[in-house]
């Protein structure tokens, strides 16, 4: 009876997986991989701003995109790792195909494309995976990230709208 027990006890220790790692719903999952890819590209498209954009403003930008993206990916690794899921390494190749379109520009169209296409509608569709992240994830840690990194992402969409304007 006693090894009985004994080896339930270590078939439940193989299943539950490492000690260290929490178990995490795939959806959770889903959303912090997407958050990674999201914030890998606006990190590369702002490194290729910094390079190339003509306006001094725009250039600002994406200073501060590669700052607080760089910043908030720290954190999301560290959640992630926590949780055992592996975060990709690179944005994905619909990212990358709008990345290599982007560095194919020069000049003041390279800044109109960048401020567009990675300060607006980059940020509004991240902005929406952080609202259902905020709204649906099972982690409460996951939830409190989502929903604190919300009022950052917005500040990037007004900013970016705002660069558009002018």
């Amino acid at each position: 009876m006693k090894s009985l027990l004994q080896s339930l006890l270590f078939l439940c220790m193989l299943l539950a997986g490492p000690a260290s790692a929490q178990r995490v719903a795939e959806d959770d999952a889903g959303f912090l991989r997407q958050a990674a890819h999201n914030g890998l590209a606006e990190v590369e498209a702002s490194r290729l701003a910094l390079q190339k954009a003509e306006d001094a403003r725009v250039r600002a930008y994406a200073r501060q995109m590669v700052e607080e993206h760089t910043r908030a990916h720290e954190a999301l690794a560290q959640l992630a790792g926590e949780r055992g899921v592996a975060l990709p390494q690179a944005p994905d190749a619909t990212q990358q195909a709008k990345l290599q379109a982007l560095g194919a520009l020069d000049g003041a169209a390279f800044d109109a494309r960048y401020v567009e296409e990675m300060g607006v509608k980059a940020h509004e569709q991240t902005i929406a995976l952080f609202q259902r992240g905020a709204s649906n994830a099972r982690d409460p840690q996951i939830k409190a990230f989502a929903s604190g990194q919300l009022p950052v992402l917005q500040r990037h969409l007004d900013r970016a709208r705002e660069l558009r304007r002018n």
